[in-house]
């Protein structure tokens, strides 16, 4: 008899052949879905350890952590590519690599992508 995830043992004797082949297929269904996931997140997590690695790199150049985007380097400009400063990070980002923060309700909340992400990861797993 197999176990449940609660370490029951579940009975299937009393399953109709349709019945059983459906919960197989939830079973696979749900066994894909988990692996999908679980490559996903090792994808996000390959992807914030190149960023760190990165702005690890580039947090240490007054010159260009002030005028370049630290994600994708792309120059500030006034008006056209704004910088925004990371509250988690302190690092200058860009429009395109942040977002607004809605749960902190401070006036200037913005967070760079990276720090999104690794709040993701963080949170799934």
């Amino acid at each position: 008899m197999p176990n449940s995830s609660n370490g029951k043992n579940l009975d299937l004797s009393r399953l109709t052949d349709d019945e059983a082949k459906h919960v197989w297929q939830v079973i696979q269904r749900d066994f894909h879905l988990r692996k999908k996931e679980e490559n996903r997140l090792g994808e996000l997590k390959t992807e914030i350890m190149k960023e760190d690695t990165k702005r690890e790199l580039l947090e240490y150049q007054p010159k260009l952590s002030d005028s370049l985007c630290i994600r994708c380097l792309q120059p500030f400009k006034f008006l056209v590519n704004s910088k925004r400063q990371c509250l988690d990070c302190k690092l200058f980002v860009c429009k395109s690599c942040s977002h607004f923060n809605k749960k902190d309700h401070a006036p200037d909340r913005h967070e760079c992508d990276l720090y999104a992400h690794m709040t993701h990861v963080k949170g799934t797993t």
